[in-house]
């Protein structure tokens, strides 16, 4: 079996289902990945290790889904020179149905890029995760 090269990561077991389509999509191009839970609110310290050693453990990009105030992108990007890609998602706690979380995402500060998707569009972020990779050397 071939070593991950994307990370999809989320902060609610919860939002598994929603981020099933990127999982889907990578899996018909071939591309293997990783899924993880840990939480930027409940959790920072995971978070920020994951993402650190992201590189290390062979991964390429990371995928983050997150709602409501949609911080794990964000964070995951402080800790990594990676590039990831955010999924905003909907939440039944939110009164936006997501826009809360996409604005989130979008408006990170300058020099902490987090590329973003439409709300609940977990397949665009496989998509593109697999045409970044498609620009990468192959591995010797």
């Amino acid at each position: 079996m071939a070593e991950p090269l994307v990370g999809i990561l989320v902060g609610s077991e919860s939002d598994r289902a929603r981020m099933q389509a990127a999982m889907d999509e990578l899996d018909a191009r071939g591309i293997a990945w990783e899924f993880d839970v840990r939480s930027a609110h409940r959790t920072p310290d995971a978070v920020a290790e994951y993402a650190k050693s992201a590189a290390k453990r062979g991964l390429k990009i990371l995928i983050c889904g997150a709602g409501l105030a949609a911080a794990l992108p964000g964070v995951v990007a402080a800790h990594t020179d990676l590039p990831v890609i955010g999924v905003p998602l909907r939440s039944s706690m939110s009164v936006l149905d997501g826009l809360d979380a996409l604005l989130s995402i979008v408006q990170m500060p300058p020099g902490v890029p987090v590329a973003t998707v439409g709300v609940d569009n977990a397949k665009n972020a496989a998509v593109l995760a697999a045409r970044i990779l498609a620009l990468l050397p192959a591995p010797s």
